[in-house]
């Protein structure tokens, strides 16, 4: 096998330049991925590619120490230890400087030398991997592929393929590593037709989330000998972990980040863990499951944590377990506020990481985490007062844990065009942000991409990247940046109330309408069969009549514009026939005979208080820095002056809320409302000066065609 020098060599010394960045490395992979065609689908290229992709990274890390590794094996054994003894797992790892190794004789280019055997061999070799490394390639599944490929002919192809490419950390660093498997991982899923919300974050969001998260904390993290921890609980390929943890090696060599995740996707989780162990970080750190119903870090806090979850992603399957610990434990749990709907579980996230904030000690003021998640729209506004989102939102306003949103360029991710949004939460804010928020408009601070990838089309500079970051540090208001109190995006969502106003005439028009009234048309009915049925529907049909008979002795041509009164006519009608109906059916009759008539006078309960007009309710949102009656009497009272607010009453000015179940307090923030800025529609003299001109490049080029 031959190797090169330099970040740039991967494949044999002419190809140095070739492979000058992770693209062209990505690129060399997919182009011989077609050499499966045929044995494979498009769709199907992952299933191959990326297990061998790890176990060649695997390869290459221990290649240096493969021969030590042998021989100190046999020296163990010599001494009478067995492979599985814990001293020997201990042994092997400090030959190999990292906590993982290979027994086997064989590496990728010695799998080259008996095409007779390739399939044992490699069988043989993967599994003389320690249990740690084992663990990550058994997620890929790979067994069934290797004798599909040798069947097909392919497996000797694919092993020299890999053999061919360098991918030592010396040669290949981590992060241009990661950058390969999530381009490699983006095209096999443009060939699935993957939903938009299954996506990996791009590297430059991932820096300017990381910028986010260590800003406040920039001298604290520069101490000697300092040791943080971060968490993703949707780590994916592990991008988010990898940026942060080398972030802290460029602010301060001597700190310490140790990291955990946890991601369902098999080999997203397998990809995550092997670039984990390859950088000696603990892989027991990396779960794989649902963070949902499946809490890998159950009972642990952490100093920082960052996400990119999944958008708009259906929670049905963990729904029983997500509702039954809200309703069991309540706020000593990760879902006390409530939960979102189910199509959409990207807030679940958040509480569950807010659940793991490392507490600030009272005494001292250390400890506390931030946290740094990205989310589309949705869980800025979703749901109105009292919906679980609501309620989500404002319980961490209300705690005071968000800091700062900030709106990015739309078309910055590769599966998705749709705008997202950063947010930034902690649980100890310096004392000049307390009790604010700070939205950041950075829509505008991007460049176009020399060549897109998927949806991908913008990209964040390190500029727009440190003007984003040192807006947020400076924390004052500017063009991009706007600072707001807490409460100012909380409201009141009251109803408000008209009378309701009815007239009443006993028409021929309005009697027929009482025929389709349920409660009317019930009296023909019966539930009881044979003979008795018969006999009770044909009863309610006399009775049907009767009452039809006594509502045509009404005057037909008045109107009445009182309830009472009309209520006190049909009651003597029914009597004076004989003829008495239960409640039900005599509230048909006030329903089929009644019309809305705003000369009418106003219907009361038995209180003498008016009842409400439900087709005439509305409801209005009151800014929680407002009073209920001054925003009533601007609003609502000019336009209607016979309205009133359910569950409040008006005492002295001011509004006293009697009712809290008919005034719900809810959050949202619109951060595109709050950057909004009109922009006037142009002259018609411009519009049609420039249709004019459409006309005649259209002539122009009509005339060409036809010359």
């Amino acid at each position: 096998m031959s190797k090169t020098n330099g970040a740039a060599g991967l494949a044999g010394e002419t190809a140095a330049k070739r492979f000058a960045s992770f693209r062209e490395i990505a690129d060399f992979l997919w182009q011989n991925a077609e050499r499966l065609r045929g044995a494979y689908k498009p769709n199907e290229y992952d299933k191959v590619i990326l297990p061998l992709l790890v176990a060649r990274r695997l390869d290459c890390v221990l290649a240096p120490t493969k021969d030590k590794v042998l021989a100190r094996l046999e020296a163990l054994k010599a001494k009478g230890m067995k492979a599985t003894d814990p001293a020997v797992d201990v042994a092997l790892c400090k030959v190999t400087t990292v906590p993982f190794y290979n027994t086997s004789k064989f590496d990728f280019g010695r799998l080259k030398g008996d095409t007779t055997h390739i399939a044992p061999n490699l069988r043989a070799y993967l599994k003389a991997f320690s249990a740690n490394a084992r663990d990550i390639l058994e997620q890929f599944k790979f067994e069934e592929q290797i004798t599909r490929l040798d069947e097909a002919n392919l497996l000797y192809q694919v092993i020299d393929l890999f053999a061919e490419v360098d991918l030592h950390p010396d040669v290949v660093p981590n992060h241009v590593m990661g950058s390969v498997f999530e381009e490699l991982i983006r095209r096999f899923n443009e060939k699935k037709n993957e939903e938009a919300g299954d996506h990996y974050t791009p590297r430059e969001i991932i820096r300017l989330m990381v910028d986010l998260l260590f800003v406040e904390d920039d001298q604290a993290l520069r101490r000697a000998g300092i040791v943080r921890s971060l968490f993703d609980p949707a780590c994916g390929t592990g991008g988010m972990l990898s940026v942060a943890e080398e972030y802290l090696r460029e602010l301060n060599p001597d700190a310490r980040l140790e990291v955990f995740g946890q991601e369902l996707n098999p080999e997203s989780y397998a990809i995550c863990k092997s670039d984990m162990i390859i950088k000696g970080q603990n892989p027991a750190n990396i779960v794989r499951g649902n963070s949902f119903d499946q809490d890998g870090h159950a009972g642990q806090r952490f100093d920082y944590m960052l996400s990119n979850p999944p958008f708009g992603v259906d929670w049905k399957n963990v729904q029983k377990a997500v509702e039954d610990e809200h309703t069991t434990l309540g706020y000593a749990g990760r879902f006390g506020p409530g939960t979102p709907r189910i199509n959409d579980g990207a807030l679940l996230f958040l509480l569950h990481m807010i659940a793991k904030m490392k507490p600030v000690d009272a005494k001292t003021g250390e400890g506390g985490c931030r946290i740094g998640i990205v989310f589309n729209g949705s869980p800025l506004f979703t749901g109105d007062a009292g919906s679980g989102e609501s309620e989500i939102r404002r319980w961490i306003l209300e705690n005071d844990w968000l800091e700062a949103i900030v709106a990015l360029p739309d078309q910055l991710f590769y599966n998705t065009g749709i705008a997202t949004y950063v947010w930034v939460l902690t649980n100890k804010k310096p004392k000049r942000r307390r009790g604010k928020v700070q939205l950041i408009n950075a829509v505008d601070l991007y460049q176009k991409m020399k060549k897109s990838l998927g949806n991908k089309r913008n990209e964040l500079s390190p500029e727009h990247i440190a003007t984003i970051a040192t807006t947020f540090g400076d924390f004052r208001e500017s063009g991009i940046s706007k600072i707001f109190a807490n409460e100012d995006f909380g409201y009141r969502r009251i109803t408000v109330e008209r009378p309701l106003r009815l007239s009443f005439q006993a028409s021929p028009e309005r009697l027929a309408r009482l025929r389709d009234e349920k409660a009317f048309a019930a009296l023909a009915s019966s539930k009881k069969k044979g003979a008795a049925g018969e006999t009770e529907a044909a009863a309610g049909a006399e009775l049907q009549q009767a009452i039809l008979a006594a509502l045509k002795r009404l005057d037909a041509k008045k109107l009445y514009k009182q309830r009472d009164h009309f209520e006190q006519e049909v009651a003597g009608a029914l009597g004076r026939a004989g003829v008495s109906v239960p409640a039900p059916v005599k509230k048909a009759i006030l329903a089929a005979l009644g019309e809305r008539d705003e000369t009418a006078d106003i219907c009361t309960d038995s209180k003498g208080n008016p009842e409400p007009d439900a087709d005439l309710r509305d409801t209005e949102n009151v800014p929680l820095t407002e009073d209920i009656a001054v925003y009533f009497e601007r609003e609502v009272k000019p336009h209607v002056p016979d309205a009133w607010v359910a569950g409040v009453e008006f005492r002295g000015g001011k509004a006293v809320i009697v009712d809290e179940a008919k005034v719900k307090v809810g959050y949202e923030i619109p951060v595109s409302r709050h950057f909004y800025q009109y922009k006037p529609l142009r002259p018609l003299a411009v519009i049609e000066g420039e249709i004019r001109a459409l006309e005649q490049e259209i002539q122009g080029l009509l005339g060409e065609v036809l010359a």
